[in-house]
């Protein structure tokens, strides 16, 4: 049976580094960071056609946002935010505008999927883009090691198709990887701790969702873990 869906969170990759277990072995990671993660919109079926929950990243200076967000995020009642992302989630999943999202919102162990734009490569070679082989080191090859090959058929269709893989622009696409492992939660400092590398540059943002291959742990929050409040006073 399909687990309801919960919302993600919104993060950026600072880099990796690596983690010590009891026994002394290490575990790469790659830290993510949550700075003021806030629910700014609800959608619900009524209203959009559909449930999700709109969340920003960090604090944007009010100069560099539009006139029309500014009154999306006067609306919420939240500053104005850096980066701005949706996640369906399931009718009962939905959250409040306003609420802070917590990394304890995973737990250490949990399988996830980070969904992040890849490192730019610039214009790149079939062997580059494409993992060709390339052509033979000797027996008449001159000066084309690395070039593509035949593209083409003979006079009959007398072209080249469209989509053939040849070489053009490398990088720059949203990717997701699956089944990442959540190494350790830091919820005080708001870091996430994913084992091995995930997709995009430092400084990048990327989306970490509930793994859709893997069963929710029983003991991770719904519909969400949030940062309580300050007591005032």
């Amino acid at each position: 049976m399909t687990q309801p869906l919960r919302t993600g969170l919104l993060a950026k990759k600072l880099g990796m580094t690596r983690i010590f277990k009891d026994d002394g072995t290490h575990v790469p990671v790659t830290v993510l960071h949550l700075d003021q993660v806030q629910v700014v919109a609800a959608r619900t079926e009524e209203k959009d056609g559909y449930t999700a929950v709109q969340i920003g990243w960090g604090k944007a200076k009010v100069k560099n946002v539009t006139q029309p967000n500014r009154g999306h995020f006067a609306k919420a009642k939240v500053e104005p935010k850096k980066k701005l992302v949706e996640f369906r989630v399931a009718p009962d999943a939905l959250l409040e505008p306003g609420a802070t999202l917590s990394a304890a919102h995973f737990t250490a162990g949990q399988k996830v999927d980070v969904c992040g734009t890849s490192k730019g490569k610039g214009f790149a070679g079939g062997m580059k883009r494409w993992n060709f082989a390339g052509l033979e080191a000797s027996h008449g090859v001159s000066i084309s090691h690395r070039s593509l090959g035949s593209t083409g058929n003979r006079q009959d269709p007398g072209k080249t198709f469209k989509n053939k893989k040849m070489a053009g622009h490398l990088g720059v696409e949203r990717i997701t990887t699956l089944n990442l492992e959540v190494a350790a939660v830091d919820a005080e400092k708001g870091l996430l701790m994913i084992k091995g590398a995930v997709p995009g540059s430092k400084n990048g943002y990327v989306l970490v969702r509930d793994a859709i291959k893997r069963a929710r742990p029983a003991d991770a929050a719904w519909p969400a873990a949030l940062v309580e409040a300050p007591a005032a006073g």
